[in-house]
């Protein structure tokens, strides 16, 4: 599957965003304290884990407090520097495998890179679309996603892939942004898509999405509404950058503010 034009600039932005995690101090540890962003996720990586933590530009924790169990196969859309990745083959042991996929070179072979290091011989990191995904019918047990899914212009598809390679009764967890309401000025602006802003889609349309798909027993396990500092340092500390000024962050935080949050949902495939 071809990459769209907004793809093709969202892939490049976030191959940006990564070179700027290692050529600068992190921008959240100067601002919001150690791990900002992966410490308002939810996440406390072990010391083999924390390249990929700093790497990492996620909004939630789609592995909290879900059951995969030994030996299962765990995908990951959008898998990026691999934080959850490792953090998925922990919980299925050597017996299991984890799979990521990712549409950005660079993050494919970042997370190559951090896997390796790492010492995790059962995850493997494709470069792929999540709206056409390289995985076989009925062959995962787990779906988990981190932030990645309003990036898509097409969720419906991504929706129906995810029910597509879902085993009967396998489950998913997806952890990401979505919108109350936005100014159509703030919908058309490209950086702000990449910083996972623009793209979002509300609470309701995700969850329509999920059930026209197939998908059954769907939940929303965790919300975290974003207040107006929260939302100018996240924007301001996932896109190094990018092209959005101070001056736009500052008007943008207290026009959205409380209507922006992640949210995480579960449920699973019938059968």
């Amino acid at each position: 599957m071809k990459k769209s034009p907004l793809q093709e600039a969202v892939s490049k932005d976030y191959a940006r965003m990564l070179k700027g995690t290692v050529e600068r101090a992190s921008c959240c540890e100067q601002k919001s304290g150690a791990g900002m962003i992966s410490s308002l996720a939810g996440y406390e990586p072990a010391s083999h884990q924390e390249e990929a933590a700093s790497q990492s530009f996620g909004c939630g924790n789609p592995l909290a407090f879900i059951d995969i169990e030994p030996g299962q196969t765990v995908l990951d859309l959008g898998s990026g520097a691999g934080l959850d990745l490792m953090l998925a083959a922990d919980r299925t042991g050597p017996a299991g495998k984890v799979i990521g996929i990712d549409m950005t070179q660079e993050m494919v072979d970042k997370a190559k890179a951090n896997i390796k290091a790492a010492g995790y011989d059962n995850v493997e990191v494709r470069q792929g679309m999540i709206e056409s995904l390289p995985i076989a019918d009925s062959s995962v047990d787990w779906v988990i996603s981190n932030c990645v899914i309003n990036l898509s212009q097409e969720k419906a598809r991504v929706f129906s892939e995810i029910a597509r390679v879902l085993k009967p009764g396998g489950h998913f967890s997806i952890s990401d942004i979505v919108v109350q309401e936005l100014p159509e000025f703030l919908r058309e602006n490209a950086a702000l898509y990449s910083a996972c802003v623009a793209g979002a889609i509300s609470e309701q349309a995700y969850l329509e999405g999920l059930r026209d798909a197939g998908l059954v027993h769907i939940q929303i396990t965790d919300r975290l509404v974003y207040e107006e500092s929260q939302l100018a340092s996240l924007i301001s500390c996932e896109i190094p950058g990018l092209d959005i000024s101070q001056e736009l962050i500052d008007e943008i935080a207290p026009m959205v503010a409380g209507k922006v949050w992640s949210a995480r949902f579960i449920g699973r495939m019938a059968g």
